[in-house]
């Protein structure tokens, strides 16, 4: 199963502002709609050497070889096993494509400039770079995350390889 999020006519202009949100660890994230492809249900991944635990392989994607990486290791979640709500979230970043394992798809929700708020000084420095900025949208937190950053030294790692 796979699910496409966008059609190839949509107005893009209108998406500025929202993400999709997912969970990993309890915790709500939220990913720029235009950086996502689509959401697949997870599937087998092809084991890679001398990769770092958070990146788990590569996938097929339609004839493309798409590394997966394991957020919820990423961000030094105890590891669970993969279940039914498990899924790829295949996200372009620059000009490749990747795909992020999270815990389960939310929703896409609407977060203007003005509800997402700085990462808090202390939180930045214990590993919130990968944090745009917090939103607070009806009593719950979603970190908004710089999926740029989280993936670029991988994808680098992987291309030396």
């Amino acid at each position: 199963m796979s699910t496409q999020l966008l059609a190839p006519d949509h107005d893009l202009a209108a998406d500025e502002n929202q993400y999709l949100t997912f969970v990993l660890g309890g915790e709500q994230y939220g990913l720029e709609i235009l950086k996502v492809q689509e959401i697949k249900v997870h599937t087998g991944v092809t084991r890679m050497p001398n990769t770092p635990p958070h990146v788990k392989g590569v996938t097929n994607l339609r004839g493309a070889v798409v590394p997966i990486i394991d957020l919820r290791t990423r961000f030094s979640l105890p590891e669970l096993p993969y279940d039914r709500f498990t899924v790829f979230i295949i996200a372009i970043v620059g000009t490749k494509i990747v795909g992020l394992v999270v815990d389960s798809v939310e929703d896409v929700v609407d977060l203007p400039p003005a509800v997402i708020q700085p990462t808090p000084e202390l939180a930045a420095s214990l590993g919130g770079v990968y944090v745009r900025g917090i939103a607070n949208i009806d009593n719950r937190l979603i970190a908004v995350l710089d999926i740029d950053r989280i993936v670029s030294a991988d994808l680098a790692a992987l291309e030396a390889a």
